[in-house]
Formats: structure tokens, C-alpha cells, sequence
């Protein structure tokens, strides 16, 4: 068992510690946060230098490598600035619906767009009356001619307001038993005529990303858009959870070395009391905690994110890495915040932002309660 990145994976680390390095400045990043827009220029020297889409094959203007080397540039993006490293991990939503199912025409047409930083992505999922219950949907596409025809609305779509296409969740057979036999994953462009994209409300955290609430109207698409096989939706959107929880894992990982990065620095030149903090033995005991928690969260984020190019998929070790490194990321940016006392929660000293754009990943992807019950089915052999 080797836990020793290979030189290509380390200087990728090295790449895009440097990237974020140059600029993530954090003066830009309190000001985009405040005016709650995406960083754009960023997102597209990231691009240029292939940070986004890293796992696409080269013909879709990707590097060809796997789920490990996304999540080493995740950690790195997120542990420099949590938002903006975020807004470009999370830039791609909805690729991998096109990247493991959609037809070849449908990933040429699409994914070098997103690689290639110029168009955003989104997945239009969640519908209000059923939160994290994806086995009904009241978004319906229906046949008429070599159209569908969709109508619904979906919620809390992130980059909902900016994304050039949407993969959407849609009944396409309202008879089937059980439902969720009768969904099917559609692309829609966001151009297309009947479609409102709007504003879900101020978040707590992951502010430069817009959440939206999507409608669509009678909107009118290709019944080539399908993504994989008409019914299967449901079963395609289990399968890149896989993938998404993992990537998820790999931002609080990044948010949780960013915090502890932060706290450790103040703390070293911190007096009271005529010491350093760093002599009191409270002091001591929490960074130690601190780091304990994200070693594990690295280790079995790299080892699901590793598991998973070698085909080995196991639902249960990705919801335990997404859960951990999730709940590890928010209880080191809290820990940061008491570290720093009243400067913790000043603006300017960033953990209270890693704090909030922590909290989110909790959520991202199915909450703490969704990941155990993913587990526990696994442990009583009902899924693997």
C-alpha cells in the first residue's frame, strides 16, 4: 500500500498551490463575496491552464487523468480561499452526468465548453415539495413529435443564473411503478425559449455562485438532449453521486487546511499574558485536534477519490469520506474562530468566511443524515 503521490500528481499539486497563490488575492475575494459575483477571470486562467475538467478525456479539451488528481486541485483551490476555490471546483456542475452517459455528440458539443472555462454548468435536481427525495419528480417532459416538452420548476440550482445548460431531472413516464423507474436526465440549453432562471436568495456561504430557482415553460427540446436511456435518470443520478460526494470530501478538505493554515499562523505570534498562546497547553491540545482530523479527512478523501479510478465503487466509503471531511471542515473553521477570538469573527481574518462556505458542503450533495443512511443500507448489504 503506497500513500506517496506519484511525481505527476505532485506537480500538479505544486501547479495549482501556485495558481491560487498568484491570484487569489484576498482583497478580490472580499470583494467579489460582497457583490456576490463569480470570479470570472479566474475561473478562466484556471481554465487555460486546465485546472477544470482535468478528468475529461483530451478529446473534450480535458487532461485525461482521474477523480485523484481533481481532488488534489480541489484541496489546493479551497485550502487558498475557500469561495473562489469552490466557484471553480464547482464550475463543471452537471459534467458528469454528460461525461458518463450522454451520447458523443452531446459530450463534443458540451464539455470542451466547460474545460475550456467558457461555459458554466448546472444540475436542476431538487424541487421544493421533495427536497432530497428523488425518487418523484413534478418537472415533466413529454413526447410531441422529435420534441420533448418540459415543464416544472427546480430549486436551489447552483450556478442556476449563469450556467449555458442545465441537466434536468424530468417524469417522463408518470405511470411507472415506482416512479422513480419514469425519470429521466435531460439537457436543456438555457437559452431556450420558456425558461425563467431567478435569484433563490442571499446563502450563508459559497456566495460568488448564484442558487437559483429554475421554471420551465413549455420548453421545447430535442429528443436527442436525453441523457443515457429514457427511466434510467434516477439510477444515472445515484451513480455520479459517487463521484460529486467525493469531489465535495476534497473542498472541506482544502476549507479545513485553509482555517487551520490561518489559526496557526495567528497563534504563533499571539501574546497574553506576557507569552505566546502557543505555550498554553489549551492551545496545544486544539491544533493538535485540529490536525488529527485533517489528516483522516485527507486520508479517506484520497482513498475513496483512488478507489474510485480503480473501479472500485463503494457507496459506502464515499458518503463516509463526504460525511467526515464535511463535518471535519466545519468543526477546524469554528475551533479557527475561537483560536482568533473576536478577530475570528472580523471579516477581514477570513475563518469566519471558511466557517460559512464549510457549512455548505454538509448539505452539497445530501445532507449528514442522507451519507449515514447511504452507509448503513451498505453495512446491512442492501446496496455496496
Amino acid at each position: 500500500m503506497d500513500f506517496v503521490l506519484t511525481k505527476s500528481q505532485i506537480e500538479i499539486q505544486k501547479a495549482a498551490r501556485n495558481f491560487a497563490k498568484g491570484e487569489f488575492a484576498k482583497e478580490l475575494s472580499l470583494e467579489l463575496e460582497k457583490k456576490h459575483e463569480f470570479p470570472t477571470k479566474t475561473w478562466k486562467k484556471a481554465a487555460e491552464l486546465g485546472f477544470i475538467g482535468i478528468y475529461f478525456d483530451e478529446k473534450y479539451s480535458g487532461q485525461g487523468l482521474g477523480i485523484l488528481e481533481n481532488v488534489i486541485v480541489a484541496e489546493e483551490l479551497c485550502s487558498k480561499d475557500s469561495t473562489i476555490g469552490s466557484a471553480l471546483i464547482l464550475a463543471g456542475l452537471a459534467s458528469e452526468s454528460l461525461l458518463r452517459f450522454a451520447c458523443e455528440e452531446l459530450k463534443q458539443q458540451f464539455l470542451p465548453l466547460i474545460a475550456e472555462g467558457k461555459m458554466l454548468s448546472a444540475d436542476a435536481f431538487t424541487e421544493l415539495d421533495h427536497g432530497h427525495d428523488m425518487t418523484v419528480m413534478n418537472t415533466t417532459a413529454v413526447r410531441d413529435r422529435g420534441d420533448w416538452i418540459v415543464n416544472g420548476t427546480k430549486t436551489f440550482v447552483g450556478n442556476g443564473c449563469q450556467a449555458g445548460f442545465y441537466t434536468v431531472l424530468c417524469q417522463t413516464d408518470p405511470d411507472a411503478n415506482p416512479s422513480y423507474k419514469g425519470i429521466s436526465m435531460i439537457l436543456i440549453e438555457a437559452d431556450r425559449n420558456g425558461i425563467t432562471a431567478t435569484n433563490a436568495g442571499e446563502n450563508l456561504g459559497i456566495r460568488m455562485m448564484s442558487t437559483a430557482n429554475v421554471r420551465f415553460k413549455d420548453v421545447r427540446i430535442p429528443l436527442t438532449h436525453l441523457i443515457g436511456e429514457e427511466g434510467k435518470g434516477f439510477d444515472q443520478l445515484q451513480a455520479i453521486f459517487h463521484e460529486s460526494r467525493i469531489l465535495i470530501a476534497a473542498q472541506a478538505l482544502g476549507m479545513a487546511q485553509g482555517a487551520f493554515d490561518r489559526a496557526l499562523a495567528y497563534v504563533k505570534q499571539r501574546e497574553q499574558f506576557g507569552k505566546k498562546i502557543t505555550e498554553f497547553q489549551i492551545t496545544r491540545h486544539k491544533l493538535a485536534d485540529m490536525a488529527i482530523k485533517i489528516e483522516l479527512a485527507r486520508l479517506i478523501t484520497y482513498k475513496a477519490a483512488w478507489s474510485f479510478d480503480a473501479g472500485d465503487i463503494s457507496s459506502k466509503l464515499f458518503s463516509m469520506a463526504k460525511m467526515y471531511a464535511t463535518q471535519a471542515a466545519v468543526e477546524v473553521a469554528d475551533e479557527a474562530i475561537q483560536l482568533l477570538g473576536g478577530y475570528g469573527y472580523m471579516v477581514e481574518y477570513e475563518v469566519e468566511r471558511f466557517y460559512r462556505d464549510a457549512k455548505m458542503t454538509e448539505i452539497l450533495e445530501g445532507t449528514q443524515t442522507i451519507q449515514k443512511n447511504t452507509i448503513a443500507a451498505a453495512l446491512l448489504g442492501q446496496i455496496k
